[in-house]
């Protein structure tokens, strides 16, 4: 425990006092003007060390959460012992393997007013759930938000934790307006949902988008758009690191899930057919043009030949998005 505290005060630059902001669990450190019940919940896979940095960052946040919720895809993909000390409030929560799964468990397992979803390598500037009760409180038909990814490895090679905290370092202060803006659904990385329109309506993640569940945050997001705002708030601020490492799902499985899912999701109205071909076109020809030459972290053949595989499923009619999971 002490060795990766010493780690993570160095990315910081600075010494430990990220880790006296305050002790979770204890009621005197929750504000007194908070007047919704806010959880995190962490769907994760693969990345044991990345949620540990992730958990012991998230300390920092000035307004901690009533509910810490993890649900670990497997046992030993959560180092529980090192994240209790650090949260004592965290609840681990189990699932079968795949994110709407796991997404779905926390929502059952939470009995707070907002569920803030975070990736395990997604950094949340310090007053970020601040800004949800705030957004929130101020706007009762917004039934889930996003925030402004100030920096995003996921598109790319990833970045590091270090690279990660000067972003937020940099962006300074938080001047931003506040404001919200429509959007047309939430990004999986960071989205806050509205758990009574959930509860009322019995919403659930689509578990027919299995494993990595690509599109996840598409489809739920427009399905919960039916009963309220699917909003962007100008002062919640993050990082995405994007972290390339275990726990994603191989280029061939990922490759048909860019077919197959797009395909699936506008069949339920959920995604335009314009936007499902646009995607769909771009998904195939950036696997087409840089399988010649794929980036290390990225099996492009691997997608390029799921993208054939979907491709065909569709025109012979045996398109399946949980074919993945025999692959």
């Amino acid at each position: 425990m002490m060795h990766m505290l010493h780690n993570f005060r160095n990315y910081h630059g600075r010494d430990a006092a990220p880790y006296q902001v305050m002790t979770w669990g204890d009621p005197a450190v929750a504000s007194t003007a908070a007047r919704l019940k806010i959880a995190v919940g962490i769907a994760t896979a693969g990345r044991r060390e990345v949620l540990t940095d992730t958990v012991l960052f998230m300390r920092n946040q000035t307004r901690p959460p009533e509910e810490f919720l993890i649900c670990p895809a497997r046992a030993e993909d959560a180092d529980v012992d090192i994240l209790r000390q650090a949260c004592p409030v965290l609840e681990v929560v189990s699932s079968p393997v795949g994110l709407c799964r796991q997404r779905n468990a926390l929502m059952a397992a939470s009995k707070a007013d907002v569920l803030v979803f975070f990736d395990d390598d997604f950094l949340p500037d310090d007053d970020f759930l601040v800004e949800i009760e705030k957004l929130f409180l101020a706007h009762p038909d917004v039934v889930i938000a996003t925030g402004c990814v100030l920096a995003d490895g996921g598109p790319g090679a990833g970045i590091d934790m270090g690279t990660g905290l000067e972003a937020l370092r940099g962006a300074g202060p938080n001047r931003a307006p506040d404001a919200v803006s429509p959007v047309y659904n939430a990004y999986g990385c960071n989205m806050a949902v509205r758990l009574d329109t959930v509860r009322r309506y019995g919403l659930l993640f689509d578990e027919r988008l299995p494993l990595y569940s690509w599109l996840e945050d598409v489809d739920f997001s427009r399905e919960i758009a039916r009963h309220g705002r699917v909003v962007k708030g100008a002062r919640l601020r993050g990082v995405h690191l994007g972290t390339k490492k275990a726990g994603r799902s191989p280029g061939r499985r990922l490759g048909y899930s860019q077919i197959a899912n797009r395909v699936y999701i506008m069949r339920k109205g959920n995604m335009s057919p314009s936007g499902a071909l646009r995607g769909g076109l771009w998904n195939l020809g950036s696997n087409l043009i840089k399988s010649l030459r794929p980036e290390p972290w990225a099996d492009r053949r691997g997608r390029l030949i799921g993208n054939l595989a979907g491709l065909w499923d569709l025109v012979t009619g045996r398109l399946d998005p949980t074919k993945i999971e025999k692959m």
